[in-house]
């Protein structure tokens, strides 16, 4: 279901920048005219600074203002780390887009530990050099993590994009799937801290470039599929250089200046699905099921998720510089392609956008999933309003999130509640991919600082985002090129934290520390015998502080990312935890009545609440944390 008119032939070329990319500069070389063919994320802006004449991009930075999170990446001993993806120069888009991150309970002690997937470079694929790490960073339970990534066995030494988590063999335990440029990986839980990579013997593989991955069970079995996106297919045999016979003799250009090229005018790699045989092997039923990718969009980011009702997993796909996808699951074992007729195939001025990130959230309490999309700059950044029916609307200058984010390249995103309000605000993790933006007075940096919205009532019944300005010295005046960012509750103190793995530089962990008093309540969900045993695609409704609040179990999002899977709800000042109505993915629903605020409940399908912590122990009779044992 793919639309092309001569309208958008005649629009895009009335923009002068590429999508993800670069610009169509057509250029005589050996007898041919060149012509790239990106469409573009938006007109070239005019420059932002701030007072003290920076890019606002790196500045905006603000002496006093509310403090919502601190930098603590060295206290908590990540800033050994680092991040590596090709040549500083970035000759290549392979070694532009970056890495995703995980926050995953591995060892199951009921604390969130952290999976950093990185990059490589040419040479070490060539094994002229080590090749770097991804890192598995355990939590000691104490604000401080260690690397145990090489005793684990997932440090990957492929060139790596994405990472999601779900626990696809009903075991009990979360497994990882990580997404590379060359074949991808499917590390099995092997229970005792460590794990086996089982791709091929799964036939998940694949073998050219495979940012992001999703999982959840399409077809009811009770066992969870899985999802792959492809991008560009990267030959290093015909590299895509500016003015080569790769690209077309195109030039490839940004404002003028040479940069490297793509995605538009390089070959895409087409999606996957894999429907799980419970056998530990995967078997390919893209086309079957409805979901192929015939024109092979350059896929990112991918979720699985309860769009409609109905209690099965939908699918949504962001999809750089071209149409987005949204699938509805049809019940019997299919999908209907709705990208187009549900509205979140382009923006409200009918153009395609650079999609790298998908917040999936309620933000309006209201019972529908709505979606943010972060984009390239020089475009504001776009956020789809559920209007039931299966139907979206671009309401990003409405609800405040647009003109803010222009200047800014945005990346990994997240609805969290971070003030514990009851209301989810917004998150957004920025980085440019040109570094040459840094040798000109263009208004933007390669490093860039995140952007914090707070959810704020906009008249009798609507919502909107307000801008949170960056304290000096506080988290969001960080200035660094971010990428996949992952949102969860690293302390078990009930407030969300973030988690930044930046292009070509060590990690940023961005504790909360907001001042509010609000209370909370988190839900870990597990599934019955029928599966998914971890619950991916649960629906949770809290009725609580007066409101109705929706969460889902989600196996991917943000950039090529993977958040908490506990499902956070904030309170207010309310101390009565409410009742929460589960949805569970076989279809079946079970009210639990939660007997107090600022607890971490494992309620188990079928069974109810088996399990409770406070303030990240055990909890005893009187509701306090036993002062010893672990989990």
């Amino acid at each position: 279901m793919r639309f092309r008119s001569a309208f958008f032939g005649v629009f895009a070329s009335l923009f002068v920048l590429g999508g993800h990319g670069w610009s169509q500069q057509p250029q005589q070389q050996g007898g041919q005219t060149g012509m790239s063919s990106g469409i573009s994320s938006g007109v070239a802006a005019a420059p932002v600074y701030d007072e003290q004449k920076r890019p606002i991009t790196a500045g905006g930075f603000v002496d006093q203002g509310p403090v919502v999170f601190q930098d603590i990446t060295k206290q908590a001993g990540l800033a050994g780390w680092t991040h590596k993806m090709g040549v500083p120069e970035k000759k290549f888009i392979v070694e532009t887009n970056g890495s995703g991150v995980c926050l995953v309970d591995y060892n199951n002690d009921g604390w969130l530990d952290i999976y950093l997937v990185n990059g490589s470079t040419f040479d070490a694929l060539d094994g002229k050099e080590p090749s770097p790490h991804a890192a598995l960073f355990r939590n000691n339970r104490d604000g401080t993590f260690t690397d145990v990534s090489a005793q684990a066995g997932v440090q990957n030494d492929r060139w790596g994009y994405g990472c999601s988590v779900a626990d696809y063999d009903n075991d009990g335990w979360p497994d990882l799937y990580v997404g590379n440029y060359g074949k991808n990986r499917l590390y099995h839980n092997n229970h005792d801290g460590t794990f086996t990579d089982v791709a091929e013997k799964a036939g998940v593989t694949l073998g050219n470039w495979s940012p992001g991955s999703a999982w959840g069970d399409y077809d009811g079995d009770g066992r969870l599929d899985l999802y792959v996106t492809g991008y560009v297919h990267f030959d290093r045999n015909n590299l895509p250089i500016s003015g080569s016979k790769a690209v077309g003799y195109s030039s490839c250009m940004y404002r003028g200046q040479t940069v490297n090229c793509g995605p538009r005018g390089l070959k895409g790699e087409p999606d996957h699905l894999f429907h799980n045989n419970g056998d530990g092997t995967f078997t390919d039923v893209t086309a079957k099921a409805g979901v192929e990718d015939k024109d092979a969009y350059y896929g990112f980011t991918t979720i699985f998720v309860d769009i409609n009702g109905d209690g099965k997993p939908d699918l949504v796909v962001g999809n750089d510089s071209e149409p987005n996808y949204l699938y509805i699951n049809k019940g019997d074992g299919t999908f209907e392609d709705d990208s187009y007729v549900s509205g979140f195939a382009l923006n409200k001025d009918g153009r395609e956008i650079a999609s790298m990130g998908i917040a999936a959230g309620d933000y309006e309490n209201n019972g529908l999933i709505d979606f943010y999309v972060t984009d390239f700059g020089d475009d504001y950044k776009v956020l789809f309003h559920n209007d039931g029916d299966t139907s979206f609307t671009d309401v990003s200058y409405k609800a405040g999130v647009a003109q803010t984010t222009i200047p800014f390249v945005g990346w990994g995103d997240g609805f969290l509640d971070y003030d514990n309000d009851g209301w989810l605000d917004l998150f957004e993790a920025n980085g440019h991919v040109y570094p040459e933006v840094d040798g000109h007075d263009w208004g933007t940096t390669f490093a860039e600082r995140p952007l914090l919205f707070h959810n704020v009532p906009d008249g009798a019944n609507d919502r909107r985002f307000e801008y949170v300005p960056a304290v000096k010295g506080t988290g969001l005046a960080v200035v660094t090129p971010a990428r996949g960012a992952a949102f969860g509750d690293l302390f078990n103190d009930g407030k969300i934290d973030v988690v930044i793995n930046p292009i070509d530089g060590p990690p940023v962990l961005l504790r909360n520390v907001n001042a509010d008093k609000h209370h909370w309540v988190e839900l870990k969900l597990e599934g019955g015998p029928k599966g998914p045993r971890d619950a991916t695609c649960a629906t949770v409704y809290l009725k609580a502080n007066g409101m109705r609040m929706r969460q889902d179990v989600l196996a991917s999002g943000s950039y090529i990312s993977t958040n908490d899977r506990r499902l956070h709800f904030g309170l207010g000042d309310a101390t009565d935890a409410g009742t929460a109505e589960i949805h569970w993915p076989d279809g079946t629903r079970q009210t639990v009545r939660l007997p107090a605020a600022d607890r971490i409940y494992t309620i188990e399908q079928g069974k109810g609440i088996t399990g409770a912590l406070c303030g990240g122990k055990p909890c005893t009779a009187d509701g306090t944390a036993q002062k010893t044992g672990a989990h």
